[in-house]
């Protein structure tokens, strides 16, 4: 490369070689001339054959020199020619960053849009998935209050019998049942459901096995279970002898008893692995029933209490059937004797009617002064009475 006027140049172009071709006879020229003047010295015939040389490569020079002016014009057209294409190519280039820049801004702008539009659906996301953690969390500690007052007989014993209380009341009137009531023996029952005879007024008690159950459950090995068989088969059977002894009375009481579990899931495991404490209970006289089947057998009495207080009031319902009949016929006097009065309205409505046809013809004639046709009845005028004869 070759810097000249500011302007680089690449030794491969072929006018940087061809300026450099001059230079070197220009020097050629210069040694040419040295060497000549030198040679003068020696001999002096050799002059004018030099000066002759000298001559022709002063042309030559001077052609040279011409040759260097328009290299060195070509080579300033050349720069010019490549400044302005610099010049294009920098605004092309220019131009193409800023259409990239822009887009760019664009995509970037979308992508910040849309970035931010996941963000807020993500923050809303999240703040559900708190929401739901909270939920969790408050459930969690729900089900531990649960197990907490499971673990506690008596606790236990309560949250049966709100659970039977919400179940008889949803099921039967007020009036068809006792909470709480006390029998002739001393004895509370849990519920007492007032049933006509028979069968008669039926207890129901909430009893919850759930200590045994639990160990059924938790059993790992055969010798486990089969202890948390005995300890269920001992707890229920238990139950069914102290409802059987308690609210089963002659005379007061229905010849059986309803023992309600407030588990499904200990029903279920009664009636499918223990068929012989069921069957312990059909013995007794006690049922064993569960929330959902207890809610059919209480749907059951309601109908039972519902037939048996519609026949306590039959005699007043014929009573009151009687009444209506009466009334009935006192309707249909009055009807039959509205219907004589509008007959007798009928027939004075068409006398009159009579009246003011003649009484309009007769009209009909006095203003055609056709005096000819009117002749005297003999039998009299007709005049229509206003009101009834004899009146």
């Amino acid at each position: 490369m070759i810097t000249f006027n500011g302007q680089t140049y690449a030794l491969n172009d072929p006018l940087v070689a061809a300026a450099l071709a001059g230079a070197g006879l220009l020097l050629l020229l210069f040694i040419l001339i040295i060497v000549t003047m030198r040679a003068a010295g020696r001999s002096a015939k050799m002059t004018e054959p030099m000066l002759f040389q000298m001559q022709n490569l002063g042309s030559r020079v001077q052609s040279l020199s011409d040759g260097q002016n328009q290299l060195a014009g070509g080579l300033h057209h050349v720069s010019e020619a490549q400044a302005t294409a610099q010049a294009k190519m920098l605004q092309l280039m220019e131009q193409r960053l800023a259409d990239v820049t822009r887009n760019m801004t664009e995509t970037l702008q979308g992508t910040s849009t849309r970035t931010a539009r996941s963000l807020g659906d993500l923050q809303q996301r999240l703040e559900t998935i708190d929401k739901a953690q909270t939920n969790i969390e408050k459930l969690s500690g729900d089900v531990l209050s649960l197990q907490d007052i499971l673990s506690n007989k008596q606790t236990r014993g309560a949250f049966g019998e709100i659970q039977l209380n919400d179940i008889v009341h949803k099921a039967l009137p007020p009036d068809a049942y006792t909470l709480q009531a006390t029998l002739s023996n001393g004895k509370r029952a849990d519920c007492l459901i007032h049933l006509p005879n028979p069968p008669g007024p039926i207890v129901i008690d909430s009893k919850f096995p759930l200590e045994a159950y639990e160990a059924l459950r938790r059993a790992t090995n055969n010798s486990e279970a089969i202890e948390a068989q005995r300890m269920l088969k001992i707890a229920v059977r238990s139950h069914i002898k102290a409802i059987s002894e308690k609210y089963i009375l002659d005379g007061e009481t229905a010849d059986g008893a309803l023992m309600f579990l407030p588990s499904e899931a200990v029903y279920a495991e009664l009636h499918a692995n223990f068929p012989e404490l069921v069957r312990d209970g059909f013995t007794a006289k006690v049922w064993i029933v569960s929330p959902t089947t207890c809610m059919a057998t209480l749907n059951t009495m309601r109908a039972i209490l519902k037939d048996a207080r519609m026949r306590e009031q039959a005699g007043t319902i014929r009573a009151t059937l009687k009444q209506l009949h009466r009334d009935v016929e006192l309707v249909v006097e009055r009807v039959s004797k509205l219907d004589t009065h509008f007959t007798q309205a009928r027939g004075d409505i068409d006398g009159i009617l009579t009246a003011a046809e003649r009484a309009g013809k007769r009209a009909g004639r006095l203003d055609n002064f056709d005096f000819e046709e009117i002749a005297p009845e003999t039998n009299g005028p007709s005049v229509v009475p206003l009101t009834k004869p004899g009146a």
